[in-house]
């Protein structure tokens, strides 16, 4: 169908109740449709399709009824309308863990900083700049996830004020520019204090002293588990495909994985939350 045809209001309002009910669907491809329109309403790519029944038939679906949200990727606090404070995280970690709940038969809810990464497929997702917008969409959808992983790399710290105009040579004394910062909202901290019943997995990227501050964040957050990555490991952490990292359970258990890649870890991380889930029924 065009676009126009499936954005009609009924159209949408039919899919949302058969999704309600159980149904699954395939999004539609965007680009050249009926009419001579472009947008959404294209049949899917054969890949997606593919990537769709690989998730439908997983023979793992140990969770199924849950809603998972997850964030990754890194926020951007602009400075001025050019410049902005990031990090390097890619993404890949909280991406991994969005589709591999999918695979294994969660509905996935996935806030994601600027990435280059393609989102999978079928599940809701939400595209955010700032800690703040992030921040935002978060507390929105908090309310029907069952569980929560917390991987994006939140910013810590964004500029007082936000100029106007691009930020000249000339206008810094001495040569040297002086930035005010303030805190950015603690995403995670925030979800702690009111998650209820509800399981909240962080991460916490360190330089040094891994294991006494991802153990001091897990207890001031209210986490359930917490994994801890030293940044500084060689082929592990932003924008490698891989990763090393320990998981830290709340009664103080420790698992130290080796080098592995993101993809197997976010399985094994569900693994353990899995094992939360089933604990406490």
């Amino acid at each position: 169908m065009n676009p126009e045809m499936y954005h009609h209001p009924i159209v949408q309002s039919n899919i949302a109740s058969l999704e309600k009910n159980g149904v699954r669907f395939i999004p539609p491809g965007i680009g050249d449709t009926a009419c001579e329109e472009i947008g959404e309403g294209r049949l899917a790519d054969l890949q997606v399709i593919l990537q769709e029944l690989k998730i439908f038939f997983a023979i793992k679906k140990d969770l199924a009824g849950q809603i998972i949200l997850v964030t990754a990727g890194p926020t951007q606090e602009p400075l001025d309308p050019m410049r902005y404070i990031t990090n390097p995280s890619s993404g890949k970690m909280g991406y991994a863990l969005a589709r591999a709940a999918g695979e294994r038969g969660a509905q996935v809810i996935l806030i994601s900083g600027p990435t280059s990464l393609t989102p999978p497929p079928g599940i809701a997702f939400f595209s955010v700049k700032t800690a703040q917008e992030m921040y935002g969409i978060v507390l929105r959808e908090l309310a029907r996830a069952s569980i929560v992983i917390k991987a994006a790399a939140v910013a810590d710290f964004r500029p007082k004020s936000i100029k106007e105009q691009k930020i000249k040579k000339e206008t810094a004394e001495k040569g040297e520019l002086v930035l005010s910062l303030e805190k950015t909202p603690d995403i995670l901290a925030d979800i702690g204090s009111r998650k209820g019943d509800k399981i909240l997995v962080g991460f916490a990227a360190e330089t040094e002293a891994l294991l006494e501050n991802a153990r001091q964040k897990m207890v001031a957050k209210n986490l359930d588990l917490i994994v801890a990555n030293d940044v500084m490991a060689v082929g592990a952490g932003f924008g490698s495909d891989n990763n090393k990292v320990n998981i830290i359970h709340r009664d103080g258990r420790i698992e130290e994985l080796p080098l592995l890649p993101k993809e197997q870890i976010a399985h094994l991380i569900l693994d353990r939350v899995v094992g939360i889930v089933q604990g406490s029924k």
